[in-house]
């Protein structure tokens, strides 16, 4: 439906891959308003079509593609693009969010979303653009890599590609947008299920925004702001997300083999630091990007995307490899199969340990890496017994071997390279994150934990607060469509400038007991009615934007409506109580030996996290919370009235 908001394109379209025709979704202006665009805006419309557990290879999942309203309006850091369907890692709602051109491209080409369902009878590209949709044989892109299948594709357009893994159903394959990746969850999967080699989005459409002379001065104090702040400004420029594996080490938190102890011996080796001094060409970023975060690295001579702060202690420390080239090549290598880095790694760390404790023989040993770029193929390929397992991902192969107690995931995901022991605040959002074992939709709390602020990493009070407030500002920040580094502005300068003063200390020892009042904020965000530029500018610009007025309390509501909606999406298919759990090494075997603080209390935070969350006591949304968010009567958009202009085959 047209919109009377800036920075919307005002359609939003749904392709029925078995037959190759469109035709326009009715989503609205109330649905902008409400669900605000990316990963919540998609929540909504998969609510509509997912009732129960399918099959997510199957033809009736559903593949959600859609922008964000600040993506094409120029604010920092705000190209990001999001991905949804049911996931065949989990089986339960995912959703991935990327960076690249192709969020732009697809909002230029005129669209909010695009919805995918069916199957196509053979491998395809789609192509979107101002004028509708073309679909076009891409037998000829069959096995390519992500880089050549965007070359091969031409110039004309951005593209959003799947590679080798993809089509041969990994279960965690990734797509993948310029060197950019939609990485978790089996995206990549998704699309090789119903036949999508590739979607191409372009178009010169013009999306006017509400206050372009507010928008414009909003978008340079924005960009001051982060280059003065001592992370955005200073930490990731110059060495990336590598930048935080030293304190990892030093605070106890870089996973090592497998997730066994929170420290490696050999850590130095793959750290930021020998990053930038061996291998590092230049930095590199996102469209619109001041913080330039990404690295640019030799590979043999060549000049490749350098790894991020994961894979680096996942490929690193957690098998016990302290080959930073090895890493290197194997993060390229993953990127052109399109696989997704984080539950490769944390699925041959737990082969690993199989075949350490005889329960598997998959020749696959710590320390031992110079196979592992031949069994990172096999896996893409389903080549061989081995690689075919593997790419079922960490659950299955539990399922199949045993040890469960070891087995690093959570619904299924394979968890990042945080120990959680080492900050159990981590480790509670882990076990209620929505889409399984990830950081972000954690709350990355780890970063209050030892990463930034250093709060009693052991402590249970507050982290369950601290964790809620973090998942609703992330949620929000997300759907607006800026990279979450923004965020980090939140955060006063003098905590990181002078992290040993008296108000830094202060903070630090204050902040876990703010729980009660955090709780409220939780509980009822409507209520602050104020805005903080230099703390959280994404209202201000949506506001300016998209003529939207909104304050903080606004947006997190709309983070905290965004959770909850995903969380009842999940419920359909299974998910409660039982399901938000960290494996036993994590709650039950002691980090540190004789510290019994150094594991996860996971009982008691889950009890405090569901209480502030308004949920019960099996993890089920409360009618009470529902009606707070507006979710207790959400109609079926799909069955609104609307004028449809039916696409054909073409």
């Amino acid at each position: 439906m047209a919109t009377s908001l800036g920075a919307y394109a005002g359609k939003v379209i749904r392709i029925n891959l078995t037959d190759r025709s469109w035709s326009e979704y009715p989503v609205d202006d109330r649905d902008r308003k409400l669900f605000l665009g990316g990963k919540i805006l998609a929540a909504r419309i998969l609510h509509d079509f997912i009732q129960g557990p399918l099959d997510p290879l199957g033809p009736e999942n559903v593949l959600v593609v859609t922008t964000c309203p600040l993506n094409a309006t120029g604010c920092p850091s705000s190209s990001r693009f999001n991905v949804s369907a049911i996931s065949p890692l989990t089986g339960i709602l995912t959703s991935s969010n990327c960076g690249g051109s192709f969020g732009i491209a697809l909002k230029r080409a005129g669209y909010d979303a695009v919805i995918f369902t069916g199957k196509s009878d053979s491998l395809i590209t789609v192509e979107l653009s101002p004028a509708g949709v073309n679909f076009k044989d891409a037998e000829k892109l069959r096995g390519m890599l992500t880089a050549d299948t965007q070359q091969a594709l031409g110039s004309k357009g951005s593209k959003l590609v799947i590679g080798p893994a993809g089509e041969n159903l990994v279960r965690y394959a990734c797509a993948v947008s310029d060197d950019r990746a939609a990485g978790r969850g089996g995206i990549g999967a998704v699309m090789g299920s119903k036949n999508i080699k590739a979607i191409v989005a372009f178009g010169a459409k013009n999306i006017p925004v509400a206050h372009p002379d507010r928008l414009l001065n909003v978008k340079r104090k924005w960009t001051e702001r982060l280059r003065a702040h001592p992370l955005t400004g200073e930490q990731l420029p110059r060495l990336g997300t590598a930048a935080l594996l030293a304190p990892m080490q030093q605070k106890r938190l870089l996973a090592t083999k497998n997730f066994s102890a929170g420290r490696y011996q050999n850590y130095a080796s793959v750290t930021g630091e020998e990053m930038a001094e061996r291998f590092l060409i230049r930095n590199k970023g996102c469209t619109s990007c001041p913080i330039q975060c990404a690295r640019v690295v030799d590979l043999d001579g060549k000049t490749v995307k350098g790894p991020e702060v994961e894979i680096l202690g996942l490929m690193g420390a957690n098998i016990l490899n302290d080959r930073l080239e090895d890493i290197i090549r194997w993060n390229y290598e993953l990127d052109e199969l399109g696989m997704d880095t984080i539950s490769t790694a944390g699925t041959i760390a737990f082969a690993m340990e199989l075949n350490e404790k005889g329960l598997w023989n998959s020749g696959l040993s710590f320390g031992k890496i110079d196979n592992l770029s031949e069994v990172i193929r096999s896996i893409a390929f389903r080549s061989d017994a081995v690689g075919d397992a593997l790419a079922e991902g960490s659950k299955r192969l539990m399922q199949r071997f045993g040890g469960e107690e070891f087995c690093i995931q959570v619904k299924g995901m394979e968890l990042s390279a945080y120990e959680p022991r080492g900050a159990v605040g981590q480790g509670l959002g882990y076990s209620v994150a929505n889409r399984g074992g990830c950081h972000l939709n954690a709350g990355y709390e780890v970063v209050v934990e030892g990463l930034g602020l250093t709060i009693n990493p052991y402590t249970k009070h507050g982290k369950a607060q601290i964790a809620i407030m973090f998942q609703n500002l992330m949620e929000a920040v997300s759907a607006g469509g800026n990279c979450l580094f923004t965020t980090y502005a939140f955060f006063p300068f003098f905590l990181f400038t002078k992290p040993n003063g008296f108000l830094a200390k202060t903070v630090n020892k204050v902040l876990p007991y703010f729980g009660p009042a955090l709780s409220v904020v939780n509980r009822y965000p409507k209520l602050a009615k104020i805005n903080i530029f230099s703390m959280l500018p994404h209202p201000v610009a949506l506001h300016a934007a998209t003529g939207m007025k909104l304050t903080m309390g606004d947006l997190m509501t709309i983070g905290a409506r965004g959770f909850n909606l995903e969380r009842m999406i999940n419920q359909r298919l299974g998910i409660s109580a039982k399901d938000d759990k960290l494996p036993r090494r994590l709650t039950d075997v002691e980090q540190v030996p004789g510290d019994p603080r150094t594991k996860v209390p996971q009982a008691e935070l889950k009890r405090q996290f569901y209480r502030a969350r308004g949920w019960d006591a099996d993890g089920r949304v409360t009618p009470r919370t529902l009606r707070y968010y507006g979710l207790d009567d959400l109609d079926d958009i799909g069955k609104r009235s609307l004028p449809r202009k039916e696409g054909a085959a073409q």
